[in-house]
């Protein structure tokens, strides 16, 4: 899918204006949502919308035809922090983010993977918050505080709004040479501010574009000293799943932004230099009809694997059918198993659940992990290429197995 470059606009200072500071260096102040002119939802922005509405629809339909909707939101909210870490320079894998969150050691688990937990933390916790907060300030702050809390940003005050100026732009730049700047602090709490009025606001504007028009404004208004990007992505789904678009959390556009990053980057700056709010915000719903057409098409992928894998065992493993069955179930959420977690889900010996597992492995449903002959992890290679992740690291051990 090729991505227009942006264009210019007759609306100069349409997105804000770029205000002189005392200390010389120049910092931008977003002007408040809803744009002005208003946005204009006619051509090819009408077609992106209605396009991107049908294929939501498809993807909200598919869930819910899952057996257990929640399985399959389990590993996709793992892919979503990986893929977001990752834009932001972390190395953990789908794997290594597996396996740390099964307690399982690997000397070559990339040191950052705690960032990743973080991301998944702060994603469920925002999740299980808007039941009984909204979108606000207030949550934005929260979910910060989770994703920076323990890794390399935290000494940078998670959860509080900037107190210094930031910038961006290339390593080691500073103000002067930045290819943006953010506004300075004491002018974010009021922009924050802004951006909360609208998400509250009533709108004729349709919501995908609203979301678009949030998500552009929050990483323009750039309120922490680190996390910005994480957050806006993340803010993205919490009001997907808010305004009652989707009713489970699996449409995140990490993947989308990662294979355009320099195009992102080029709309987003070119909405403060030109006020081309149309040009984002088709980019944006270019991204929502791609996701959500890869998400619709692993839910399908995960269904007929499903299947075909509980055929397997009923098939094959005769008497042991039952505890398969409860295995494999079990595997959707938690994709890598020890023999000593298969007995523990089945009750049995060591001897059969180290059979079981061996059948599972003959029939192509587990691969080990490991090359031990001893403590060895297996891991449902299947459902996790599923996701795109790539095959497991060879050396993965358990730090401690009974």
């Amino acid at each position: 899918m090729t991505q227009n470059i942006p264009s210019q606009s007759p609306f100069p200072g349409r997105a804000g204006r770029n205000v002189q500071q005392p200390t010389g260096y120049r910092a931008f102040l977003p002007a408040p949502l809803p744009p002005e002119p208003p946005v204009r939802v006619a051509g090819e922005l009408q077609i992106l919308l209605s396009e991107a509405d049908r294929e939501l629809g498809r993807l909200d339909g598919s869930i819910q035809t899952l057996p257990n909707p929640d399985l399959f939101v389990y590993m996709y909210v793992r892919k979503e922090a990986v893929l977001s870490s990752q834009i932001e320079g972390t190395q953990s894998s789908l794997h290594d983010l597996l396996a740390a969150e099964a307690h399982l050691f690997s000397p070559e688990q990339p040191k950052d993977v705690q960032e990743v937990i973080n991301y998944v933390a702060a994603m469920n916790y925002g999740l299980e918050r808007l039941a009984e907060l909204p979108i606000s300030i207030r949550l934005i702050r929260e979910i910060h505080q989770r994703l920076l809390e323990g890794v390399r940003g935290g000494r940078l005050e998670p959860g509080e709004i900037r107190r210094s100026q930031n910038w961006i732009g290339p390593g080691g730049c500073g103000l002067g040479e930045a290819t943006f700047v953010p506004p300075p602090p004491h002018e974010v709490p009021a922009a924050l501010g802004e951006l909360e009025t609208f998400l509250h606001r009533e709108s004729d504007l349709p919501l995908l574009l609203q979301i678009g028009l949030a998500h552009a404004q929050f990483e323009t208004i750039h309120p922490f000293l680190d996390g910005n990007g994480r957050v806006g992505r993340l803010l993205i789904t919490f009001l997907l799943c808010q305004r009652q678009i989707l009713q489970q959390p699996v449409l995140y556009l990490s993947h989308y932004f990662k294979q355009h990053r320099q195009a992102y980057y080029e709309h987003l700056q070119a909405v403060r230099d030109h006020g081309t709010w149309e040009d984002w915000l088709a980019f944006f719903l270019r991204g929502v009809i791609q996701v959500s057409r890869e998400a619709t098409e692993t839910a399908r992928r995960i269904l007929l694997l499903r299947e075909t894998h509980r055929d397997a065992v009923t098939r094959h493993l005769g008497r042991s059918a039952a505890n398969g069955h409860l295995v494999l179930e079990t595997l959707f959420r938690h994709p890598l198993l020890s023999v000593a977690r298969a007995r523990e889900l089945t009750g049995t010996s060591f001897t059969a659940a180290n059979t079981l597992i061996a059948r599972l492995c003959e029939l192509d449903i587990l691969q080990e992990a490991t090359g031990y002959k001893r403590n060895r992890i297996f891991r449902y290679a299947a459902y996790i290429d599923t996701f795109g992740d790539s095959p497991a690291p060879p050396t993965v051990q358990p730090e401690s197995l009974p």
